[in-house]
């Protein structure tokens, strides 16, 4: 037990790490995805074709080619970034990418009647999508938004790939140390308690949205 505990102690900076990238890609891709679909159901069409792209391009490839070709393939022509940079330019654009479409999918949801009586009332478009869209936008959306987001904590372990010392690379260091693969349950227990957590947070997040019903 007192083993274990240790372990906990001397990967508490992986840790850190993981809910750093976590946090950080979180806040920002849900900020760009928002952008995103919107631009996605624009009336312009060369916008909607060019997020369409940018879409289907970080959709249709996997997150940790992304990250090698940041990390990695920029510099060969000339464009480098810092380890931690490159990550959180392929996890933000990778996520953003998904939360896009899944807020699409939340708006166009919503009866456009809504948007014709919100402006009936006088509301600007920008108070339509704050006060009267996107409360409704986010409760049809929570399920698929909690999915994306608990995938996004297990994806942080692909930053080993650019050598970040995440709490997975710290786990494989212990194993390596001790010759033992109770670092990898510790790592286990960690990911589990942290996606319960998250799990029981949307939870109570959809029960405060049950008035839009």
């Amino acid at each position: 037990m007192k083993y274990i505990f240790n372990l906990f102690l001397s990967m508490k900076s992986g840790m850190f790490v993981t809910f750093y990238i976590f946090f950080i890609t979180l806040v920002f891709s849900i900020i760009l995805g928002i952008v995103v679909a919107l631009m996605r159901i624009s009336k312009i069409k060369i916008i909607r074709l060019v997020v369409s792209l940018y879409i289907f391009i970080m959709r249709g490839t996997p997150l940790l080619l992304q990250i090698i070709f940041v990390f990695f393939g920029l510099p060969i022509i000339g464009i480098t970034f810092e380890r931690y940079t490159a990550v959180f330019i392929a996890f933000i654009l990778n996520y953003a990418a998904y939360f896009a479409e899944i807020f699409r999918a939340g708006i166009q949801s919503i009866d456009r009647g809504q948007f014709e009586a919100s402006k009936v009332l006088g509301l600007s478009r920008f108070d339509t999508y704050i006060y009267v869209i996107f409360p409704q936008m986010f409760k049809n959306i929570l399920p698929a938004l909690a999915n994306e987001v608990i995938t996004l904590v297990k994806d942080t372990a692909l930053v080993y790939v650019v050598g970040i010392a995440d709490v997975l690379r710290e786990g494989k260091i212990a194993v390596n140390r001790d010759a033992t693969l109770l670092p990898f349950i510790v790592v286990a227990i960690f990911y589990a308690g942290f996606i319960y957590i998250l799990s029981s947070l949307f939870k109570n997040i959809e029960k405060r949205f049950e008035y839009y019903r």
